[in-house]
């Protein structure tokens, strides 16, 4: 069954639902640039209420080494996800780490090569953004990408294309911000359990 994470998390009710509704992991972002920028305050205080069995991945971009290990330590994160241009050398420091990288084209994946990480996160390119654009790329590069490790499908998905995305790449795991929205930093609840239905149905038998 597939896995889904649900990124951009900034409330306790979003956190809440997504766990009754299914998700495997919750994405905070610690990027202050971001619309759904959370404080490491805000963070621990939703994380200290969920249930267990749920994965907590804190989002960074361009972070220094030792900001990322406090805010981790304070906050209870269990999983780091590494969104700027981190190289492989960053990567390296981490246990449990997830590397995103936002795709153009198939020439694009070159350089995952050169990385060892537990994940890799593909997201649409954006000179403007780091992520949660709400535009898809080609999912034939994520389908070239998977000969490197597990991939984490992200970039534009949302209920009405996230079967047809799971059937077309089989991913590890798919991520989804913006496409479930009422508002930036706050999630549609509808949306968000018909998005987590659905993904974690498209593969089954009767999916």
């Amino acid at each position: 069954m597939i896995r889904v994470k649900i990124c951009g998390i900034t409330n306790i009710e979003d956190a809440l639902s997504a766990v009754d509704y299914g998700a495997d992991a919750l994405g905070f972002i610690f990027f202050e640039k971001s619309p759904r920028c959370v404080s490491p305050e805000k963070a621990r205080e939703i994380i200290s209420l969920l249930p267990p069995f749920v994965t907590t991945i804190g989002v960074f971009v361009n972070e220094d080494t030792e900001k990322i290990k406090e805010i981790m330590n304070f906050t209870g994160i269990n999983v780091l996800q590494l969104h700027g241009d981190e190289g492989p050398d960053m990567c390296s420091i981490w246990h449990k780490v997830i590397k995103a990288f936002r795709l153009r084209d198939f020439t694009d994946l070159k350089p995952l090569e050169k990385y060892r990480c537990s994940a890799f996160l593909l997201d649409t390119y954006s000179p403007e953004s780091f992520g949660g654009t709400g535009q898809i790329f080609n999912w034939d590069i994520a389908v070239e990408a998977k000969r490197f490790g597990r991939i984490i499908l992200s970039g534009g998905l949302n209920p009405d294309n996230i079967e047809k995305a799971i059937r077309w790449v089989r991913p590890y795991a798919v991520d989804v911000s913006s496409g479930i929205e009422e508002e930036k930093g706050k999630k549609d609840l509808r949306k968000m359990r018909e998005f987590i239905e659905k993904a974690k149905a498209a593969l089954t038998p009767h999916g």
